[in-house]
């Protein structure tokens, strides 16, 4: 799983952008000795993460906080528009702000037919301003058998089916976002390629 700081991703001279891509890490003995110990089953998951990571077009979910500065959501949105151009297929869910709706957002700009919205309820429970901005939308998921479920029941699961469909997930978050942490954690125990950006 790759952990970064989302204040810093962006941030750094030209200079220290070229080095880092023509940069290699060679591990150490240790960390070789840790990998050669493991059972066979390691290098299994190792294989097929790299597998995912090689392949020319996947199945990339994005979800996230909802709380997000305008130049956060602004960097999601342009992140997604470039996975789709690539040939990607976005998984997200509704929201009228933050991570999710920016990732709609980015995706509708490159291509709405490799947009996927999985909604944790129905179109008629999502507040009017996620109805108005899933109009246009393609292919929406709604689940009206977790109607009476709480909202925050109905992400929770909603969050797991959507790990269940892709091959790597993206997620946003802060130290605190429990929700947030528990879908991190399936998504390993699913051996999905993960990537988490803080933003605290």
């Amino acid at each position: 799983m790759v952990e970064t700081d989302m204040t810093k991703v962006f941030m750094g001279s030209e200079d220290e952008n070229k080095e880092k891509q023509g940069s290699i890490v060679v591990p150490i003995d240790e960390d070789m000795d840790t990998v050669s110990s493991g059972s066979p089953d390691t290098v299994d998951e190792l294989a097929m993460e790299l597998a995912t990571i090689q392949q020319s077009a996947k199945r990339i979910a994005i979800i996230g906080s909802r709380n997000l500065p305008i130049t956060h959501q602004q960097m999601i949105e342009t992140l997604t528009t470039a996975l789709v151009m690539q040939g990607n297929t976005i998984i997200t869910s509704g929201g009228s702000s933050g991570t999710n709706a920016a990732a709609i957002r980015g995706a509708m700009k490159a291509n709405p037919d490799k947009l996927r919205v999985i909604l944790p309820q129905t179109i008629g429970q999502q507040p009017s301003d996620v109805q108005n901005q899933l109009i246009g939308v393609p292919n929406i998921i709604e689940h009206p058998d977790r109607a009476m479920m709480t909202l925050a029941d109905a992400s929770r699961v909603c969050n797991r089916e959507i790990i269940d469909e892709c091959n790597q997930l993206i997620c946003f978050l802060s130290h605190t976002s429990k929700t947030l942490h528990n879908a991190v954690q399936y998504a390993e125990e699913g051996h999905k390629v993960i990537t988490v950006f803080y933003l605290d």
